[in-house]
């Protein structure tokens, strides 16, 4: 099928996937005839797109017709549905139409039905956080492009430092890949690698262990790379409340984790298993009696209180709880 659909918030991952896919179909001599870079989100442009797409190649190499940020799979007015069931069955085979939207296609509309039959769709997603294995699967995945040779306390560490941020993982393996003669181990990784998701979710855990000392260290980093305090903060209160109300459900006796989740607000109930090995130990009451801290915590930063200070002394007063 010479018509592919690439979706998904991971837009560095999307952008390489065109690259290749640039790369295989296109001569780059005769880029300026057969490679048409359009918005996907504008009629005309996606009217413009299908007439180019059905247009003979000129020269060597094949054509490429690209609808950047399409919006065609979560609204399609019924002329551009009626070309989509002209063109998508006919397209040269010398041609690729490629669509690319951040978002999830719709799949109760026709557009995303017909695209089904005649659209090779790929999604890329960002990995969430607390998917930790997953995210040592994409660092193993990269690691192999790239011909490096990485032992598993490296995966870890790698994982941990750059979390979901596909773009950041390319760039520290790549740097890296000076080193491609020997194994990178997790000295070496720990030495070279900026570790920019020593985040609010890594802190968020520290106080519910109730270590001080690392969650000291995550506060001073997270400002020192000039994170927002209130943005450290909101992510305190959601991670906290989430923790809670999967707690309190918990000590309820619920154990559906579609319940859990929709009370908690948890977009995907497979998560709930992984927020109940997180708090196996933990009482409802603490959790309860950390959400006032932190309330007056946000109060202080938005009153003009003194940054650093004001959540050191809100920290430590939490991980006293636990």
């Amino acid at each position: 099928m010479p018509a592919y659909l690439f979706w998904g918030e991971d837009d560095f991952a999307i952008a390489r996937a065109v690259k290749k896919l640039q790369e295989k179909i296109l001569d780059p001599n005769w880029l300026q005839f057969n490679y048409h870079q359009l918005p996907g989100d504008r009629p005309e442009s996606i009217q413009e797109g299908l007439n180019q797409t059905m247009t003979p190649v000129f020269g060597m190499g094949e054509r490429l017709v690209w609808l950047k940020d399409t919006n065609i799979f979560q609204q399609c007015p019924l002329d551009l549905l009626t070309e989509l069931e002209r063109t998508l069955p006919v397209i040269p085979a010398t041609s690729h139409l490629l669509f690319t939207s951040p978002k999830k296609p719709d799949r109760r509309l026709k557009s995303t039905k017909l695209a089904k039959q005649f659209i090779i769709e790929k999604e890329f997603s960002l990995i969430p956080p607390w998917q930790t294995e997953q995210l040592q699967n994409r660092v193993r995945q990269v690691a192999r492009e790239l011909g490096l040779h990485i032992t598993p306390q490296a995966i870890e560490l790698l994982a941990e430092s750059v979390g979901n941020n596909t773009r950041q993982l390319w760039n520290e393996l790549e740097k890296l890949s000076i080193y491609s003669h020997q194994t990178l181990d997790h000295h070496l990784v720990a030495s070279l690698v900026v570790c920019n998701t020593q985040n609010s979710l890594q802190l968020a855990a520290a106080l519910r262990d109730g270590d001080g000392e690392r969650a000291l260290a995550l506060v001073t980093d997270l400002i020192n790379r000039n994170e927002p305090p209130l943005k450290i903060v909101a992510t305190l209160i959601g991670q906290f409340r989430t923790w809670t109300m999967v707690k309190l459900m918990e000590e309820t006796g619920e154990k559906e984790r579609k319940a859990i989740a929709q009370v908690a607000e948890v977009g995907n109930p497979y998560r709930i298993d992984h927020l109940r090995r997180e708090l196996k130990f933990l009482s409802s009451d603490r959790l309860l009696a950390s959400l006032p801290i932190l309330l007056e915590l946000e109060y202080s930063l938005k009153k003009g209180a003194e940054p650093i200070s004001t959540l050191q002394t809100k920290i430590l007063e939490i991980c006293q709880l636990f």
